[in-house]
């Protein structure tokens, strides 16, 4: 093993000088990378118009009592944009790949292990939907004025919805006894007035803090990233480029890029220089598919490992991001009454409601090949409950050209099941009010719970549960650190803890041992020796010639 190492290592010695050398004499390097300068044209122009002073319109000086009537008047100029907010995954929370079956999606039969599934529990979920009033199944999804326009472009950093509230701000000064908060209602004209293009702060609103809290689903999404420094993500650093997120989510009649199920966020890597009306979702947009200096090694592997693999060392690097989540540990009591434990970082280790909890800082990812599609088990998916069970898994392969190695969370925890079906189960936890006699944060009875949820999915139930340990999957493609931050080579060519130790399939120099391989690099490195010692002696020969 370590022979290989040494072989490997002396061969990036001699690529690297061999590259050193191969420009012309007195050629000049480039100052920069081309991915750099293509990166310099892409966002050369930082200033976007602004066309219209929204606190000038009379339309939203009017008293307003609620946000249906504040997307009324939104409505009266911007005629077309709830139409079009109808049509994206923001609105419907389904996979427009499979809306007709309704299998992929928050809404549809997704299951997932953390908050598991939002099938009767959409009050409290729905805080998170950009829409006023999805309590359940009977919401108007063809209505125009429940669309929230505020939760994405209100500038005053002042509008919240109420925690369960189904979309709806407090309406009145109210108590949330679930965070130990009190909400106020907006000054709606204040809100209405201000809006503008969404910042990080729009978008962190619900994406930083899905699941339940900050930074419990994506490792590399949780509340730092709302100013944070050039040194936690080299786009959205403060003090770098300052990135909002539409720069590179990049919108067309409000469809966002970005979002993946079973459809790629891009199928295609085109630079904008190919096609400057393609999103600007894919590295490639702006950095081009050879970002790197003429000659240099790390060109050679973006046909096969992502951007992200190398540039994001670690995610959670500022926050705690949670790592496992056991439901089976649920509803245990002091003195008769739910209770919390904190652990060293600040973070609930137990909730009597949710279960025992792991959080993690600065998380090397896990790798795999990903060409961009991800498969999803639903509550209609049979499972193997004698092994942990994937919820959802990176499509790709080695041989898969659109494949690239890309880096990963892994949430992992225990959830129920159906013993008799082998199906994830539905768990209704909300209570829809004081008289809910199934919700499980209200009576912690599991079985209640389930039976509940699975008649309100329209599924059936044998009455028979376990739990099941499983594991969900989270792309990290932010907190792109800087070029003195990358992951070193070593870290992957290494036969100790190569942080590619889990792909198999291809050989990978440094990492794997071949007999043959290894023979042809020590004759290599033995050739080379006596071949500089023959050198040498020939030249003291000559020398000592000329000097009789």
């Amino acid at each position: 093993m370590k022979h290989t190492v040494n072989v490997f290592c002396l061969a990036l010695a001699v690529l690297t000088w061999v590259s050193a050398t191969a420009l012309p004499a007195g050629a000049a390097e480039p100052e920069k990378a081309p991915g750099i300068i293509l990166a310099d044209q892409a966002v050369k122009t930082k200033d976007l118009w602004i066309t219209s002073d929204h606190s000038q319109h009379a339309i939203l000086k009017q008293p307003f009592k609620s946000g249906p009537e504040v997307t009324a008047a939104c409505l009266t100029c911007h005629n077309q944009a709830a139409l079009q907010f109808h049509e994206t995954i923001h609105w419907t929370w389904i996979d427009p790949a499979t809306a007709d079956t309704l299998r992929f999606g928050k809404a549809g039969m997704s299951v997932n292990n953390f908050c598991l599934t939002i099938l009767s529990n959409e009050p409290r979920c729905t805080s998170c939907h950009a829409g006023y009033g999805w309590k359940d199944k009977s919401f108007d999804f063809s209505s125009q004025v429940n669309v929230d326009c505020l939760v994405c472009h209100e500038q005053t950093g002042t509008y919240e919805k109420f925690p369960a509230g189904s979309g709806h701000p407090a309406a009145k000064e109210t108590f949330f006894a679930g965070e130990g908060k009190t909400y106020y209602p907006p000054d709606w004209n204040t809100v209405a007035q201000s809006v503008g293009r969404p910042t990080r702060e729009n978008c962190g609103v619900c994406h930083f803090y899905g699941g339940g809290g900050d930074g419990v689903k994506h490792g590399d999404l949780d509340s730092s990233m709302t100013f944070p420094n050039k040194a936690l993500d080299v786009h959205m650093g403060t003090d770098g480029q300052n990135f909002d997120c539409s720069r590179c989510h990049s919108t067309t009649l409000h469809n966002i890029a970005g979002r993946v199920y079973a459809t790629p966020a891009a199928e295609d890597r085109k630079t904008l220089i190919e096609d400057d009306l393609a999103t600007k979702i894919t590295c490639e947009s702006c950095h081009s598919s050879r970002p790197h200096k003429a000659g240099t090694k790390p060109n050679d592997h973006a046909d096969k490992v992502a951007c992200q693999s190398c540039h994001i060392p670690t995610f959670a690097r500022v926050n705690p991001t949670k790592m496992w989540w056991d439901w089976s540990k649920a509803g245990v009591k002091k003195d008769g009454k739910p209770y919390k434990e904190v652990d060293a970082l600040g973070k609930p280790s137990y909730m009597t409601i949710k279960g025992e909890m792991r959080w993690d800082k600065n998380v090397k990812p896990e790798y795999f090949w990903y060409n961009g599609s991800m498969s999803y088990l639903t509550l209609e998916d049979a499972i193997d409950p004698a092994q942990p069970v994937w919820i959802t898994k990176p499509a790709g392969s080695p041989d898969d050209p659109k494949s690239r190695i890309f880096p990963f969370k892994i949430h992992a925890g225990k959830q129920p099941y159906d013993k008799i079906s082998k199906r994830f189960v539905a768990l209704h936890l909300f209570p829809r009010g004081p008289e809910d006699a199934t919700a499980y944060w209200k009576h912690f009875d599991w079985d209640k719970a389930i039976a509940n949820g699975m008649e309100y999915a329209g599924l059936p139930y044998s009455g028979e549960f376990d739990f099941v340990e499983t594991k969900y999957l989270y792309p990290i493609t932010h907190m792109v650190a800087p070029k003195d931050n990358v992951v070193t080579c070593i870290e992957c060519h290494t036969a100790q803890e190569s942080r590619m130790a889990n792909l198999a399939g291809f050989y990978m120099p440094g990492r794997d041992s071949f007999r043959f391989l290894d023979a042809v690099g020590w004759f290599a490195v033995l050739a080379s020796l006596v071949g500089v010692m023959l050198h040498g002696l020939g030249r003291i020969v000559s020398q000592k010639n000329r000097r009789e």
